[in-house]
């Protein structure tokens, strides 16, 4: 009957969480004919999207407003309407606690608010980036709790981690593998006909621990590998080498060599973040990941890194941090999104106005900064104009946004410390690689 219902596009599709990962799953389904239930506690994205506003920058508003007019497509905070939905997709969050160990309130909270609506034959997909055994451990107990219907016998539960790159036009939901884990032989099946619907390549396995553990491989992955390059960028800068010029020649041999590029420190809610939980996972098994804890040490030691350019840029010209004016360019993460979790921008702005110096921002895609825990004095802080770069002692490019004049922002600057070779084409003694 659910696959029936798959094959026909009469399968009702809900999904918990519309940010970064929940609303392009959305919109998936809903583009490829299925009616499709958002559900979020935050009522102010749900009026936007009601209204046919996209508040994801790189989610134009056509996409939504396209999917409105349709009338498949509705979004709510009201939880009891899950009782009406034949799958439901949870991609909610999950951050780190301030002792680095995972917080799982995020997975809890939606899980308890489905139990009471839970209906027979209905499927539950995590998306969330978890820790091996979440999705036994903790999802499962917390959707029987208020319930009883029984997991994997009245209803089926699936593992399917989000693989979404924001911003990333070459790959979209569409063409990205989707990877299944599934702990009961019609959990799997259910969840690959779910997703086979709007993905090209599903890969299916028998086991949610494996599914988890895949996802938190891939970006431990990308965690050494980053940590591994900005150490060389250390290392080469000391030899008087530019890193850039070495990845440009590495990555010229075909086999055994995959380029990973420096940056000024790790952001986003992914690289930051999961590789800890795989950490805290294993000392369960006492077992020390030194590959991750170094790896985590290597890149949160960047933004010294970069302190150390400033402190070089501003020496040139007699200063010293305290008493200087620095424009630092992008708080978003990475180039072309409008998504600033976990951005290294906002700890070297810190760090700045902690030696004395004060700080602006700009950035296309971030008018103004929203509620940031780590950093409340920087909530409400509004980006500078452009066009006043030259009054600042120092211009700190952080996130090479395509939509900046790089020859117009080095004309402009007085000095400029460049930590995404976003100048490489300029030859200019204004300029600091960082």
């Amino acid at each position: 009957m659910f696959e029936e219902k798959i094959k026909n596009r009469q399968a009702r599709i809900g999904v918990v969480g519309l940010g970064y990962v929940g609303l392009p799953v959305l919109l998936a389904f809903g583009k490829n004919g299925f009616p499709v239930l958002g559900l979020d506690v935050d009522a102010d994205k749900v009026e936007q999207l009601n209204c046919g506003r996209s508040y994801i920058h790189h989610i134009p508003e056509e996409a939504v407003r396209s999917l409105l007019e349709t009338g498949r497509f509705q979004t709510t905070t009201d939880f009891s309407r899950a009782s009406g939905l034949d799958a439901v997709l949870i991609c909610v969050p999950t951050p780190l606690t301030q002792h680095r160990e995972p917080d799982m309130r995020y997975i809890v909270a939606t899980a308890r608010a489905l139990s009471p609506h839970l209906v027979a034959n209905q499927l539950i997909v995590l998306e969330s980036t978890t820790y091996p055994g979440t999705t036994r451990d903790v999802l499962i107990p917390e959707l029987e709790s208020q319930t009883v219907l029984r997991a994997n016998r009245d209803f089926w539960v699936a593992y399917s981690p989000e693989r979404e790159d924001p911003n990333n036009r070459e790959f979209s939901v569409s063409n990205v593998p989707k990877v299944i884990g599934a702990d009961h032989p019609t959990g799997l099946q259910w969840t690959e006909s779910l997703y086979g619907a709007i993905t090209q390549t599903t890969v299916p396995i028998g086991d949610t621990r494996v599914a988890e553990a895949a996802k938190l491989m891939e970006n431990v992955f990308r965690s050494v590998n980053i940590a591994l390059v900005n150490e060389l960028k250390v290392i080469f800068d000391r030899m008087g080498i530019d890193i850039w010029q070495v990845i440009d020649v590495a990555k010229t041999k075909p086999f055994g060599y995959m380029p990973f590029f420096p940056g000024p420190g790790l952001g986003g809610h992914c690289i930051p973040i999961d590789p800890f939980y795989l950490s805290w996972k294993a000392k369960e098994y006492g077992i020390v990941t030194r590959f991750i804890e170094l790896a985590g040490e290597i890149n949160v030691s960047m933004p010294n890194y970069v302190m150390e350019k400033i402190q070089s840029a501003l020496n040139r010209q007699s200063k010293s941090v305290r008493g200087s004016c620095i424009f630092i360019l992008g708080v978003a993460y990475k180039k072309d999104v409008d998504d600033d979790r976990e951005s290294v921008s906002f700890k070297i702005m810190e760090t700045i106005e902690a030696q004395g110096g004060s700080a602006d921002f700009h950035d296309p895609y971030i008018a103004v900064i929203g509620d940031k825990k780590e950093y409340p004095h920087f909530t409400g802080k509004q980006r500078a104009p452009l066009e006043d770069m030259g009054r600042y002692d120092l211009t700190v490019i952080l996130t090479d946004h395509s939509a900046y004049d790089y020859d117009f922002i080095v004309k402009e600057s007085r000095m400029v410390v460049d930590t995404r070779n976003a100048c490489r084409h300029i030859q200019s003694d204004k300029i600091i690689k960082a």
